[in-house]
């Protein structure tokens, strides 16, 4: 997501409550952050279809409210961490 930072304080509260409601907790969300140096953020969703994870994405109050603008970008991953296996299912 790229931010036009002006606009992004009317959306901050917003968009906590839908990274909660329909983020992590949900288990589609499986990390979220910035990109440094405060270029904007990005998401790591998985067990998802991309028609969903449209939906939800221009459901962001930031995203809706046009102060950012998101890329989805597929990943067909092939190798993980033990730790990250289940994102190769």
């Amino acid at each position: 997501m790229v931010c036009s930072r002006s606009s992004a304080p009317g959306c901050a509260s917003s968009s906590s409550s839908w990274g909660t409601t329909s983020g992590p907790t949900r288990r589609r969300c499986t990390l979220v952050g910035g990109i440094q140096p405060g270029l904007g953020g990005a998401i790591l969703a998985a067990d998802t279809s991309r028609e969903e994870l449209e939906s939800r994405v221009a459901a962001d109050p930031f995203v809706a409210e046009d102060v950012v603008s998101a890329e989805i970008v597929e990943i067909a991953p092939w190798l993980a961490d033990d730790r990250l296996k289940f994102l190769l299912a």
